[in-house]
């Protein structure tokens, strides 16, 4: 017995499917993403659980004898006044600080290398990276907001104006963050120098951007160094949202410079995308 077999007719050509659009696959490697960051337990608990153990310190420690921070005749209780400030720096770790470190890992063991090899566009990935910098700080200041409301008894925005300023200096923030963050993942020569560069930065920023303190009790110097940084501006957008707007006459402006908040918080999202862009490696230094 033979074999037959059916040849395809002369001038007939094998169709493969289309692969799906760039925006489609951004959407499915965000869900990777989450997925992939939920399985790191002790990143988790860090990333979630900072800026809450965070208010909590400073919270007990500047307030135990239950007084509260005068405003020309207004009075602020500590938990109020240091949650614009744990808000901004919780975006700023699960944005800048983590995605920094985790694509500097991702290059040194060779997964960048390999992903690059795969039809998946570039824009895919860095989609899929913001996007789940967004989906996990969403998830943060869920947890941070019920917390402070709940166990500090610190008041939320009661009208759509104030969350409406929060949503766009939470989307920008957070946005500019996660780009910044690829940009500079590309500094560290290795997966484990990356925790070493990128802390360093952070903690340093949260000093002198008013944080830890309050900002009009720094020095000029200082203020003056924190304005070119885009955490100043993060955490005074977010006092903006969480402090009455008689406070507003303690920042160095008198005011709360919503526009000035924007154009900054836009420039470094410009300057991260032009700088990831000409320095982003998907191989690391010693291949090539």
């Amino acid at each position: 017995m033979t074999a037959t077999t059916t040849a395809a007719p002369t001038g007939q050509t094998r169709r493969t499917a289309p692969l799906p659009g760039a925006l489609r696959l951004g959407v499915a490697r965000t869900r990777y993403e989450v997925r992939t960051f939920f399985r790191e337990r002790d990143a988790v608990i860090f990333i979630f659980a900072y800026p809450v153990i965070m208010l909590a310190i400073f919270a007990t420690v500047f307030g135990q004898d239950g007084s509260d921070i005068d405003f020309g005749g207004l009075a602020v209780s500590f938990p109020q006044y240091f949650l614009p400030g744990m808000v901004a720096t919780g975006v700023m770790l699960t944005s800048f600080q983590n995605i920094a470190i985790s694509i500097a890992v991702e290059r040194d063991e060779g997964g960048l290398k390999r992903l690059r090899a795969t039809p998946m566009p570039a824009s895919s990935y860095f989609l899929g990276k913001i996007g789940q910098v967004l989906v996990n700080c969403l998830l943060q200041m869920a947890i941070l907001l019920a917390v402070a409301a709940l166990a500090f008894d610190v008041p939320l925005p009661d009208d759509a104006a104030g969350w409406g300023t929060f949503a766009w200096v939470f989307l920008l923030g957070t946005t500019t963050g996660a780009v910044c963050g690829v940009a500079f993942s590309s500094l560290p020569r290795s997966g484990r120098s990356a925790s070493a560069v990128v802390t360093p930065i952070v903690l340093v920023l949260q000093f002198i951007s008013g944080v830890f303190f309050r900002f009009d009790e720094l020095p000029s110097w200082m203020q003056q160094l924190a304005s070119v940084f885009p955490l100043k501006w993060m955490a005074q957008g977010m006092r903006s949202v969480f402090l009455p707007d008689e406070a507003a006459v303690l920042e160095v402006d008198g005011t709360w410079q919503h526009g000035m908040t924007a154009a900054v918080l836009g420039a470094w999202l410009v300057v991260g995308l032009v700088v990831g862009v000409r320095t982003f490696r998907w191989r690391r230094r010693d291949d090539g």
